[in-house]
This record gives structure tokens, C-alpha cells and sequence, in this order.
């Protein structure tokens, strides 16, 4: 990657524009120049990138003229503002919110499932690409190559999600129980320390939550097959970060254990632990600071021939939100232009 893109994280004192900060330069993506937007209360902190401190900015059209690859994880509201803006301007955005995931003429993207969504016939990149959300993200690159190889008919996933899938206050509310203080409103609607809270996002008239909603509906868009039937239960843990998904899968066709086992072992971006007799399977401890989905406690559903029940791990704020959307940014940077040369 000899170019250099100028690239714009929107949301960049919160956990995930941090986590995206970070991934990039872990990552050594090629960043010319690196401009960290937020809201007005954020204008005087700033931000650290290859060794160098950048202050905060807000949002403005002008600012995005001069960017080529704009990260947002600030909200739906602001990407529902700021994101047609930014596009407008020339800048790609790459959008970790819920504002335009069902949006049909809008990309809806996990690398390693669809990154050829992405482009159009004519190899031209969208100009807005949605980050799916982060429970959808880790259980469809699992799903996929089953997909692919047995036809999936249904789903029922059942997660256990950290508080840092909430962002800040999320985490500040599990510390803050945790030791002693009592809220006057709960962050996670009801006590999440030494506690299970079956209720993430809010509840619809289906009597599902949003989150839940999501998932059934992200799954069939990434997966390009309204046919899957997904049937979810989101629940919120008091765990510091990791999401945990219990999953079983029925099929449209028989597979073999081990082959399901083979399949996934040689599927980029997961790992397989699965040796229950050493106690040796995926933990959300395990899975901070990386990338990959875990899969373990992989086994044939006792009672019915063709489903499968699995269990899948992976960092939330990574490839559950920060690293897919770098991820898509670089295969972005295979056929994007930077501006400065345009």
C-alpha cells in the first residue's frame, strides 16, 4: 500500500473510536492523516495515533471534502446526519450504527461473508457501507461456510453479551455496582453486577427486543437468503467485554461432525477450540484484544439428525464493531483513490 488515505474517525472518544484508532494503527494502515471528530463536549481532548497526539474536531462539511475513508460509530442519530454529508463531500463512510443497515440500497458488510458487497457491477465502492451489528457479525462469519456447504434452515441463538456493548456508561455501571453504589437508574434497566439481564435494547410489539430484531434481520441481508429463520434471545452479563453466542443450527441436509469441524478450522477468521475433555473451549476472557471468532463445544444436537449445536466467542469491540470496519476499509484501499491525487 503505497498510497496514503486521509481518514476521519467520527465518535473517536468513545470505545469504539478508540478501538478503531488502535486497530488501524495495529493494522499499519496506510493513514496520511488522521482527523478525530465528536461532539462539541470533546473539543479539548485528544487522541493518540503512531506516536503523535491529534486534537479532537466536530463535524462539518468542509472537513469531510478532504477525507477519503470516514469511520462513524457515534449513534444513529449522527449517522443519520452527518453520514449522507460526508458522502456527499467524496468521503466513504463506513457507518457502525443501525441507521442504514436495512437501507436495500446500502451495503451490509462482513468481510469475510460478503465483502463483494462492497462494490457494485463496475467495480465502484459504496458510498455508504453499514457495520452490521456486533452479535450478527460474529455469529455470521460461523454460519456462513455451514451455509454454504449444508443450507441452513434455522437458527436459534441465545447470547450472552459484556457491558461494553452498551459503551462507556455501560462499563462505568458494572464498576460502580460493583463496588457498592446504587444508582437511582440503572444503566442495563435493571442491577447488572452479580446479575443476568434478559433485555438489551428496547422491547417491540413482538415482544422481542431491537437487538433480537437485528439479528434476524442482519443474518438474512449479510447471508443473502430471506429463508433462514433466526430466533434469538439477547441477554446482557456482567462481563467487562467479549460477546458469547450458544447457537444451534439446523440444516436442510445431513453433515458430518467432523467435516463441520474441518470446515470451520480452515475458515479465515475463526478459530476452533474444541476439546471439552481437556476443558479447552472459547471464554470471552480469551478473546480481548483479538480479532478472530472462537468456536467451540462443537456437537450434534441429541435429538434431531439435522441440527448442530455450537458455541462462538469474540472481542465486541474489535470484530464485533472496530476491526470489521477497518477491515472493510481495506478493501476499500485496493481500488479507492486518494483525494490528495485525485
Amino acid at each position: 500500500m503505497s498510497q496514503k488515505y486521509t481518514v476521519a474517525v467520527l465518535g473517536a472518544t468513545g470505545l469504539v473510536g478508540r478501538t478503531m484508532i488502535q486497530v488501524l494503527e495495529e493494522r499499519n494502515f496506510p493513514v496520511s492523516e488522521l482527523i478525530p471528530l465528536a461532539s462539541p463536549k470533546s473539543i479539548g481532548q485528544k487522541v493518540s495515533f503512531q506516536g503523535k497526539e491529534f486534537p479532537v474536531q466536530v463535524p462539518s462539511a468542509e472537513i469531510f471534502q478532504k477525507v477519503d475513508i470516514a469511520l462513524f460509530s457515534a449513534g444513529g442519530s449522527v449517522s443519520q446526519e452527518w453520514g449522507p454529508i460526508a458522502a456527499a463531500n467524496g468521503a466513504i463512510v463506513i457507518d457502525n450504527s443501525s441507521a442504514f443497515r436495512m437501507d436495500e440500497q446500502i451495503p451490509l458488510v462482513v468481510p469475510e461473508v460478503n465483502g463483494e458487497a462492497i462494490f457494485d457491477e463496475n467495480g465502484k465502492p459504496a458510498s455508504i457501507i453499514a457495520n452490521p451489528n456486533c452479535s450478527t457479525i460474529q455469529m455470521v462469519v460461523v454460519l456462513k461456510p455451514l451455509h454454504d456447504r449444508y443450507k441452513i434452515h434455522r437458527v436459534v441463538v441465545s447470547t450472552y453479551q459484556s457491558v461494553t456493548g452498551k459503551g462507556k456508561k455501560g462499563l462505568e455501571a458494572l464498576e460502580e455496582e460493583i463496588s457498592g453504589k446504587k444508582p437511582e437508574n440503572y444503566t442495563h434497566v435493571h442491577p447488572i453486577a452479580f446479575n443476568v439481564v434478559p433485555h438489551i435494547d428496547v422491547f417491540l410489539d413482538n415482544d422481542y427486543t431491537k437487538e433480537e430484531m437485528k439479528m434476524v434481520n442482519e443474518t438474512r441481508k449479510i447471508l443473502n437468503d430471506q429463508n433462514i429463520k433466526v430466533s434469538p434471545t439477547t441477554v446482557r452479563v456482567p462481563v467487562y467485554g467479549g460477546h458469547a453466542e450458544a447457537i444451534n443450527i439446523e440444516f436442510e441436509n445431513e453433515f458430518e461432525i467432523q467435516e463441520v469441524k474441518d470446515i470451520l478450522s480452515n475458515t479465515p477468521g475463526v478459530i476452533v477450540k474444541d476439546k471439552p475433555g481437556e476443558n479447552v473451549y472459547p471464554m470471552p476472557i480469551e478473546s480481548y484484544g483479538r480479532d478472530e471468532v472462537f468456536v467451540g463445544r462443537i456437537r450434534p444436537d441429541y435429538w434431531h439428525k439435522h441440527s448442530l449445536n455450537l458455541w462462538c466467542v469474540a472481542d465486541n469491540l474489535r470484530k464485533g464493531a472496530a476491526t470489521n470496519a477497518v477491515q472493510i476499509a481495506q478493501l476499500l484501499v485496493d481500488k479507492l483513490t486518494p483525494k490528495a491525487i485525485a
